[in-house]
């Protein structure tokens, strides 16, 4: 099968990615991914004025877990609240990793931003994560006065497995009655456990994140049920039969990935639903090359996009 080429830039900047991205892991490979530095809060923040502090929570069957507040010093009620929920495959990653973004919507809406540190397949499968997720937005949403948001202007954010967690959570809100959602932004979603479609079989072996992490990754969250009917669409939001009543969606993806064709699919089934959708499918680009090739043209115009839809969804919000 035929991989379409990558962007230029992006495949100049892939050597440098080996062994530093999760490309062919097995189970026996997870520790040592999981072990990888990344920036700390502190390092993202920098010199800004913003500050984070960390709330113990009641997640899924009463176990404690954290969430993060990150807000302007000189924050003020009645901004938009944005909650995050980390990349990582559901099995990596913690509640600050790639979380510069919130620090900039901080600083440029003045929003108040938290980010939950659920519980990760394979010690915690499904469905602790999404369930802890789900956790972490109620309790965003209860104490929206004491935060300093503004509950109408509530969006989910998460990008790669955290994008699938946040699709998942966004459909448990709709059908528990639970927080409503003005926005949902899918950045590059891992959504579907079947690993059935073109893109996913193009991507074993290349790039970042290919086809044998995702089996790997999703038989951590879902064990022998991975790939057969029994799986529930808040752990595969791709399952879901009924995507009618989700707020407005933002999603994309690298049209040179594994998760291209299941993004595609989910935003045409909002799309069938009446919903609104907004989807940027990016030319030659690679998993997660927002964050690896910031400065590439192509992640440029990929984050002027998301910072498009995300301006004109809390200016109509106002």
């Amino acid at each position: 099968m035929v991989e379409p080429a990558y962007d230029p830039e992006l495949a100049a900047v892939l050597p440098a990615l080996a062994g530093h991205v999760p490309v062919g892991m097995t189970a026996e490979q997870l520790e040592r991914y999981r072990a990888m530095k990344f920036p700390t809060i502190e390092e993202q923040i920098g010199d800004r004025p913003v500050t984070w502090t960390d709330h113990p929570i009641h997640g899924y069957g009463g176990a404690e877990i954290v969430v993060s507040v990150i807000a302007r010093e000189d924050h003020r009620p009645g901004g938009p609240g944005i909650y995050h929920v980390h990349g990582g495959g559901m099995v990596m990653g913690d509640r600050f990793a790639s979380v510069h973004p919130l620090v900039e919507w901080a600083m440029e809406y003045d929003a108040v931003a938290v980010t939950v540190e659920f519980r990760r397949a394979p010690e915690h499968p499904h469905p602790v994560p999404v369930e802890d997720c789900y956790a972490g937005l109620d309790w965003m949403a209860a104490h929206a006065d004491e935060l300093g948001f503004d509950p109408d202007r509530l969006i989910i954010f998460g990008g790669s497995g955290g994008g699938g967690l946040a699709a998942g959570v966004t459909l448990m809100a709709r059908d528990r009655g639970g927080p409503v959602l003005s926005g949902q932004l899918l950045q590059c979603p891992m959504i579907d456990d079947r690993d059935e479609t073109v893109s996913a079989r193009q991507y074993d072996g290349v790039g970042v994140w290919d086809r044998t992490s995702n089996m790997t990754a999703w038989t951590m969250v879902l064990g022998e049920r991975r790939g057969t009917p029994d799986v529930s669409p808040y752990a595969a939001p791709a399952r879901a039969t009924d995507l009618s009543g989700l707020p407005p969606t933002f999603i994309d993806a690298g049209a040179a990935e594994v998760f291209r064709d299941e993004a595609v699919a989910y935003a045409s089934a909002i799309w069938a639903a009446g919903g609104e959708a907004e989807l940027h499918v990016w030319g030659g680009a690679f998993h997660g090359f927002y964050d690896l090739a910031p400065e590439s043209a192509v992640a440029r115009s990929c984050l002027a996009a998301r910072e498009s839809w995300l301006e004109r969804l809390l200016v109509r919000g106002e």
